[in-house]
């Protein structure tokens, strides 16, 4: 089978000169003659800090394509700064994906290697590479080294949250909170908890999409540079066999992933993160497979959010293989990885060294800990909870509602001392999905009112349209859909209404008959708050983006085209 590049560069004509004697620039005279070329897809940034390194790894991955005969080259595509971006990284997931997608498939390369950490950049990077299907394989950044604060370790996000909740209690001083802001980021790499960016770091791997054993390797640790270096070689290789996203990208690829997530205590980002992924390669996910698939698979990382330890901690406890050893039967076996090898194959012989960090399949963490999908009135197509980041008396709670209209509602009233609230009302937070904000951002997980906080209230039933920080906690019903913006119930609902969260029965409920439902109509106030923008990226989002339910990606981009037809530009 011919490289596709050969298209642009094999030939004596004009076309093919060109191609050619622009890209002479230091390589080979054979650089050109059936030498896969292979794209490293970098999405270093010194604005996505988590990613600042990743040149680092890509000179890696340059030598191992070098070695196996191949061209690298290297490709910096748009990045995404979690801890950055106004008004959430998100807004721009399924840009970064559709325009790697095109520079993919506008460029003479046979291959590419995907460079992410930060939590969006590894979705987007695999959301591109299944919808132009060109042979890939992904590194993960990895994580931070721990850091400490005061003799205790700090884990990103999960504790600026707790802390920052401490001051406003009034039980940690402001100037000690400050202090502690220079502890928490110890090394190059992205959060150490079980947040997002370590979730589909080790999702990446559960996919198939990395060389097994990658995943999970601290940012600093020597032996990632040495699996990059392996990666690149690798990435030859899949050319020479031809081996695609949409081999290794499978439903039973799919069904393994899901496993890990409820294995891992992984961020319900995952979720429309992984359905989205599956939508580029029509592949059949729905929110209920998740629920189907997960729900009783057992928790087994003792890892913050949900638990007591971060990642460094995970990889020298044995990381992902010895996870997956403990549920190897519940794996699918026929899913392969990027090495076309079988992903239980790799997970067959895999010990775990810290019985704390990692529990076993008999002392697990939490017995059941998937996700669950709650529907009911207020979510007709579904909202997300994470059991294992809850309070589990919260999981069957009835209450009075406390809405607010918008966030900037929210900071204006949340700690007012005159709010009419208690331990048992039901904090609402709408106008934050996909469309509404726009981009779905991470505020699903609203701050407890600072005078219940002074009472030693930490944790309340939340529901929102929005998403959460995978690093966040609490017992916070996610990604409601339809959500208020697109005319979803949660639009109507009004402060006094009485909500039923019942997380076991998977049904959340606002105590209002369809005909009253219908007789309501949404609060200027809520829809005045909505975006509504005139321009650019933002309106076209906002036009085509679909709901959380299916992965919050646009319409128009379901499906992979593969090797479509592209004209010489001369």
């Amino acid at each position: 089978m011919p490289l596709r590049s050969s298209a642009w560069y094999a030939g004596d004509d004009r076309n093919t000169y060109l191609h050619r004697a622009w890209m002479r620039r230091g390589v080979p005279d054979d650089a050109f003659t059936g030498k896969p070329q292979i794209a490293i897809a970098n999405s270093a940034s010194d604005l996505t800090p988590c990613n600042s390194h990743l040149d680092e790894l890509a000179d890696a991955v340059r030598q191992g394509v070098w070695a196996a005969g191949g061209v690298p080259l290297n490709m910096p595509v748009v990045s995404l700064g979690e801890s950055q971006m106004r008004p959430t990284a998100m807004l721009w997931r399924n840009m970064a994906a559709m325009a790697t997608e095109e520079m993919l498939r506008a460029n003479p390369v046979d291959g590419v290697v995907l460079l992410g950490g930060c939590d969006k950049t590894i979705p987007s990077l695999l959301m591109a590479a299944a919808s132009v299907d060109l042979p890939a394989v992904v590194v993960p950044g990895g994580p931070m080294l721990t850091g400490t604060f005061r003799g205790k370790p700090l884990g990103c996000g999960t504790d600026v949250w707790r802390l920052s909740e401490e001051v406003r209690a009034g039980n940690l001083p402001p100037g000690s909170f400050r202090e502690s802001e220079s502890c928490m980021i110890r090394s190059r790499g992205h959060c150490n908890t079980m947040g997002t960016a370590s979730t589909m770091g080790l999702l990446a791997e559960a996919l198939g999409t990395t060389l097994p054993g990658t995943a999970g390797l601290p940012a600093p640790d020597s032996r990632l540079l040495a699996r990059a270096h392996e990666t690149g070689r690798l990435a030859v290789e899949m050319v020479t066999e031809d081996r695609r996203p949409s081999q290794v990208l499978t439903a039973e690829s799919f069904h393994n992933a899901i496993v890990t997530l409820a294995a891992i205590g992984g961020s319900t980002n995952a979720v429309v993160h992984l359905i989205a992924i599956a939508r580029r390669l029509g592949v059949e996910l729905a929110l209920d497979d998740f629920d189907r698939i997960g729900a009783g698979v057992p928790l087994l990382v003792d890892l913050q959010p949900a638990g007591r330890f971060l990642m460094e901690d995970l990889h020298r406890a044995g990381g992902l293989p010895a996870v997956l050893n403990q549920v190897v039967d519940l794996l699918d076996p026929a899913a392969i990885t990027v090495t076309g090898k079988p992903l239980v194959d790799y997970v067959a012989d895999a010990e775990i060294f810290d019985h704390e960090v990692i529990r076993t399949r008999a002392e697990p963490l939490i017995a059941e800990a998937g996700i669950a999908v709650v529907r009911g009135n207020l979510a007709p197509d579904g909202a997300i909870v994470k059991p294992a980041a809850a309070t589990p008396e919260l999981l069957v709670h009835t209450g009075r509602a406390l809405v607010f209209d918008s966030v900037e509602d929210l900071h204006a009233r949340i700690d007012d001392p005159d709010l009419d609230v208690d331990a048992d009302t039901v904090l609402v937070l709408r106008g934050c999905g996909p469309r509404g904000y726009p981009g779905m951002p991470e505020v699903g997980n609203l701050p407890i009112p600072e005078k219940l906080l002074r009472q030693g209230v930490r944790d309340m039933v939340r529901v929102c349209d929005g998403r959460m920080s995978g690093t966040a906690y609490g017992t916070v019903v996610l990604h409601v859909a339809p959500e208020a913006a697109a005319g979803g119930p949660l639009a109507l609902v009004r402060t006094g209404d009485r909500i039923t969260l019942d997380v076991p029965a998977r049904r959340i409920e606002v105590d209002l008959t369809d005909e009253e439902l219908a007789a309501r109509t949404p609060p200027a106030a809520f829809t005045d708050a909505l975006a509504k923008p005139t321009r650019g990226w933002e309106q076209l989002y906002v036009a085509t983006v679909t709901g959380a339910d299916t992965g919050a990606d646009l319409d128009f981009l379901r499906g992979r085209t593969v090797d479509a037809r592209i004209r010489d530009s001369y």
